[in-house]
């Protein structure tokens, strides 16, 4: 199973164990380029996220987090619930990515 930087998986690879606690893996089925465009997303939509907090922005920032790691099938229904075909529609959906151009 491919992934970060040698993250421990549980035996079933379904969850990824970072400083002791569980997190929901990245679907493995994902094509890898489009596992990196859903990660690139995710990241943009985190670093947005530090921007708007506080603002009446943040919560789009936050929804965008949600949309990506939906996508990446971090959250929502589990992936490993999931038939082939709802798993493709799920990360095959269009993730927006924040517009970043012209902010300081």
């Amino acid at each position: 199973m491919s992934g970060p930087k040698d993250v421990e998986h549980t035996p079933d690879g379904r969850y990824v164990v970072i400083d002791g606690r569980r997190w929901r893996a990245t679907d493995p089925a994902i094509p890898a380029e489009r596992r990196d465009e859903l990660q690139k997303a995710l990241m943009a939509w985190r670093r947005d996220v530090r921007r708007t907090r506080g603002t009446d922005e943040e919560q789009r920032s936050r929804a965008g987090v949600q949309a990506a790691k939906e996508a990446l099938g971090e959250r929502g229904e589990p992936w490993w619930e999931q038939s082939d075909d709802e798993r493709r529609a799920r990360w095959e959906r269009r993730v927006p990515v924040p517009d970043e151009g012209g902010r300081d």
